[in-house]
């Protein structure tokens, strides 16, 4: 799924999203995987202080994360990597 669909789904408050959709966004943004612990997949981004984690449950994102990632993108006013 690209990009522009899978943020679409996740403002629609979609709870059944990939995982790999989700971290493919998470990066669209300009975050980076810095460090993963178990099945805690941590990201940064290197203007904002705060951290991104998302966890993988059967290979989709956990709901309340995917709302996270939202605020922290509407907080900060981050925009696609092709919008830029």
């Amino acid at each position: 799924m690209g990009v522009e669909k899978t943020l679409e789904r996740a403002r629609a408050g979609s709870r059944n999203l990939r995982f790999s959709d989700v971290t493919r966004l998470v990066e669209s943004f300009g975050f980076e995987l810095v460090r993963v612990r178990g099945s805690h997949h941590i990201f940064s981004h290197p203007s904002i202080a705060e951290l991104v984690n998302l966890q993988s449950v059967n290979g989709k994102c956990k709901p309340y994360q995917v709302k996270q990632v939202l605020d922290i993108v509407d907080r900060y006013n981050l925009k696609l990597e092709a919008e830029r």
